[in-house]
C-alpha cells in the first residue's frame, strides 16, 4: 500500500526537488504549474497540509482533481508534465494534493484507522476530513467550475473512496484505485485471518515510526526469510525492535480474530445508494490490495439504480496501470497497457462528468483479459455467461475434469515450521524499496514445484483455449495431523517449452529461456484451519479428520491457451509474508510458543479441486 506514485511522479519530473518540508524549493519560472501552499481547517480546528497546482495556461474555470495521501504532498511544482498526467492536463484541471490527519504538514494523530461514524458528525474521520477539505476547497480555489473530481491508489485510493460515505454535494467523479475495506479479510495486513507478517513490518513501520517520513524498517539483513525465522513468535517484533511504539502493529498482535477491532473499521458498510459516479480499478497480481476495490464496486451494485458504478482491471500489479505497464514481471503484454488505461478509461471518465465532454462508459466491467491481452466489456460482474467447473486433483498429480474414481487416495507431506516454503526466491529482500516485491505475485513458481512439502499437480496440455471469467475458488478435502494449520493453494498456467526461441548467445536466465516452461500463477490464497468454522470464535481441528477447507481465489478473467497446461499447488506456509502457522491449536499465533511449533502430516484428499468459471 505504500505506493507512492505521487512522490516518485513527481521526482521524475522535477529532478532534485526534496520531499522534506524542511527545505526550501528553487524557484521555478518555467514550471506548467503555479504552486500554492495552504492549511486547510476542518470542522475540529484541525489544519490539513495541501498544495495547489493550477495550469499556468488555462484560465477559465476549471474542475478539481484531489487528492489525499500519508506518504507526502509536492515541495514544488514539477518542472515538467508528468507522464500520466498528460492527457489529464489538457483536459485542464486544477490538482489539489493533501497530508492525511497527523502526517507531514498536517495537523492531529495518524491511526491509520479506518472507521467512520455516520450521523455523528462532530466525531472526526477521513470521510469528514474530505468532505470539509471539498467544501473549502470549492469555495476558496478559484477558479474552478464547481466540480471536484477524487482519485488515488493503495492509500490514497481508500481516501478517495471514502468521500462516498457522505459525498459533499461537488463531488462529482471518485476513482479508488487498489483500495481497501476491511485489515482483517484480504488486502494489506491479513489474507483470511492470516497475518501478512512482513509487510506489517515494513509498511505500518513506514507509516508509524516517524510523522515527517518514510522510514524503512532496519532488518540489518539481505534475507527477511532469515530474519523472521529467527525472530521466533511473531509478537517478538513488538517487544524485540517496535516496543509498542506502533499502535497499530501491537493492536494487530493483540487481536487475532476477526472482532470489532476489526468490523468498526469496514467502513464500506456505510455505503448507501451510489450517486457519485465511481470507477474502480484493481490489479490481477496487485501483490498489497487486490480485494478492496472488487467489494467496493459490489456494494456500490447493490443500489445503483442511475449505473454511475464501474469496474475495471488488468494483469497489473499494484498501481502499475498509472505508468508505463508492458511487462508484468518476465511475462510480455506487447504494448504499454497503462497507455491504453488511461487514454481509453481514466481520462474520458474524467472528462465526461467533470467537463461534460464525451459519453458515459457503457459498460458494466472494463477487464483487460491476461492470456488473451485482449480489453473485454461486460454488461455485468461476474458475468452470467460463466459456468462453475470442477477441475479435480488427483493422486497420480494429474488435474483433470473428471472425477476422481472411487476409493482414490490421500497425497501427504510433511509441514515443518522451522522449515517454511519461502513465497520468493531467497534471499528475500525487505519491502523496500528494491522492485523484487512489486513482481514476486507473477513469478516462476519453479523455485517450489519440487521441495518435498509442495504438492504439484498438472494437467495433459489443453488442446483448446480454456477462458475463465469470474470468481475463483478451491475446494480441497484435507486433513492434518496438528490441530491447526494452514493451506495455500495456487493456480499456475504452464507456458510450454517452446514458448520463446532459445538464444543460445544470450547468457544463462536470460529472458527467453525463463519463459520456456514458466510456471505463472494465476490466482493464489491462503486458508487458516482455525477459522474453517468461525472468523471470530475459531475452533482447533480434529487430527486425521478429512474436512472441506474452501479457498476463495478472487476475481479473475484469464485465458489458459492451447498447449498451455494448467497446474495447481498446495503448501502449508507462505514465509514470511505470511506468518507461520504453528499447527498446534493457539488462542493467539502471534503470542504463540515456541513449543507449539510442531512438524505436521498434511493430506490432499479425493474430491479436492478448482473450481473454474469457464466461459464457452
Amino acid at each position: 500500500m505504500r505506493f507512492r506514485y505521487l512522490a516518485l511522479l513527481l521526482a521524475a519530473a522535477a529532478p532534485g526537488l526534496a520531499q522534506s518540508p524542511s527545505v526550501a524549493p528553487p524557484a521555478v519560472a518555467q514550471a506548467p504549474f503555479t504552486f500554492e501552499k495552504v492549511m486547510v481547517p476542518m470542522r475540529d480546528g484541525a489544519k490539513m497540509e495541501t498544495v495547489i497546482l493550477r495550469p499556468r495556461d488555462r484560465k477559465g474555470p476549471l474542475p478539481i482533481l484531489f487528492q489525499r495521501t500519508p506518504y507526502g504532498v509536492p515541495q514544488a511544482a514539477p518542472l515538467r508534465v508528468p507522464n500520466s498526467w498528460q492527457g489529464l492536463v489538457k483536459d485542464g484541471y486544477i490538482f489539489v494534493f493533501q497530508s492525511m490527519r497527523g502526517r507531514f504538514g498536517s495537523d492531529g494523530k495518524f491511526t491509520l484507522s479506518t472507521a467512520v461514524h455516520p450521523g455523528q458528525p462532530k466525531i472526526v474521520d477521513e470521510a469528514t476530513d474530505a468532505y470539509d477539505s471539498i467544501d473549502w476547497l470549492v469555495k476558496n480555489v478559484k477558479p474552478n467550475n464547481g466540480k471536484v473530481g477524487m482519485w488515488g491508489v493503495s492509500y490514497p485510493g481508500f481516501a478517495a473512496a471514502v468521500a462516498l460515505v457522505h459525498p459533499h454535494p461537488a463531488l462529482k467523479a471518485v476513482s479508488p484505485q487498489a483500495a481497501w475495506i476491511d485489515y482483517w479479510q484480504n488486502d494489506d495486513l491479513h489474507r483470511n485471518g492470516a497475518l501478512r507478517l512482513s509487510y506489517v513490518a515494513d509498511w505500518v513501520h513506514s507509516l508509524q515510526a516517524t510523522k515527517e517520513s518514510l522510514d524503512d524498517f532496519p532488518y540489518g539483513t539481505v534475507d527477511t526469510y532469515d530474519f523472521f525465522l529467527k525472530l521466533g513468535p511473531v509478537a517478538n517484533l513488538d517487544r524485540d525492535y517496535f516496543k509498542g511504539s506502533l499502535p497499530m502493529a501491537t493492536s494487530l498482535f493483540d487481536h487475532p480474530n476477526h472482532d470489532s477491532f476489526y468490523t468498526d473499521q469496514n467502513w464500506q458498510k456505510a455505503l448507501g445508494k451510489t450517486t457519485v459516479p465511481t470507477l474502480n480499478v484493481a490489479g490481477f497480481w496487485d501483490q498489497e490490495d487486490p480485494w478492496g476495490s472488487w467489494q467496493i464496486y459490489a456494494k456500490q451494485e447493490e443500489n445503483d439504480p442511475d449505473h454511475l458504478n464501474v469496474m475495471v482491471a488488468g494483469p497489473w500489479a499494484h498501481g502499475t496501470w498509472q505508468g508505463r505497464m508492458d511487462m508484468l514481471g518476465n511475462i510480455p503484454l506487447g504494448r504499454d497497457t497503462g497507455i491504453e488505461f488511461r487514454e481509453q478509461i481514466e481520462e474520458p471518465f474524467f472528462r465526461y462528468w467533470l467537463h461534460g465532454v464525451g459519453e458515459k462508459p457503457a459498460y458494466e466491467a472494463r477487464i483487460l483479459q491476461s492470456g488473451s491481452n485482449v480489453w473485454k466489456s461486460y454488461a455485468s460482474w461476474p458475468p452470467k455467461t460463466a459456468t462453475a467447473t470442477s477441475l479435480y486433483l488427483h493422486i497420480d498429480g494429474s488435474l483433470s475434469f473428471d472425477k476422481p474414481a472411487a476409493g482414490e487416495a490421500c497425497r501427504s507431506y510433511i509441514s515443518d515450521p522451522a522449515n517454511p516454503v519461502p513465497f520468493r526466491e531467497r534471499p528475500i529482500s525487505p519491502t523496500y524499496p528494491r522492485p523484487e516485491w512489486r513482481w514476486w505475485e507473477s513469478a516462476d513458481q519453479r523455485f517450489v514445484d519440487h521441495r518435498p512439502d509442495v504438492l504439484s499437480y498438472v494437467s495433459a496440455p489443453l488442446d483448446a483455449d480454456l477462458t475463465v471469467t469470474g470468481k475463483i475458488a478451491a475446494e480441497l478435502m484435507a486433513s492434518t495431523s496438528g490441530t491447526d494449520s494452514d493451506f495455500i493453494v495456487k493456480l499456475i498456467d504452464v507456458l510450454p517449452d517452446d514458448y520463446a526461441k532459445f538464444d543460445e548467445n544470450a547468457p544463462l536466465g536470460a529472458y527467453p529461456r525463463q519463459l520456456n516452461g514458466y510456471q505463472w500463477p494465476i490466482a493464489m490464497e491462503v486458508r487458516r484451519g482455525k477459522f474453517l468454522t468461525s472468523e471470530t470464535d475459531p475452533k482447533p481441528l480434529v487430527p486425521g479428520q478429512v474436512t472441506k477447507w474452501d479457498v476463495p481465489l478472487r476475481d479473475h478473467d484469464h485465458v489458459f491457451q492451447k498447449g498451455h497446461r494448467i497446474m495447481v499447488q498446495i503448501q502449508s506456509s507462505w514465509f514470511p509474508v505470511i506468518d507461520r502457522n504453528p499447527q498446534t491449536f493457539v488462542p493467539n499465533i502471534s503470542r504463540a510458543k515456541e513449543a507449539d511449533f510442531v512438524k505436521a502430516e498434511q493430506k490432499v484428499c479425493a474430491g479436492s479441486a478448482v473450481v473454474l468459471p469457464v466461459v464457452k
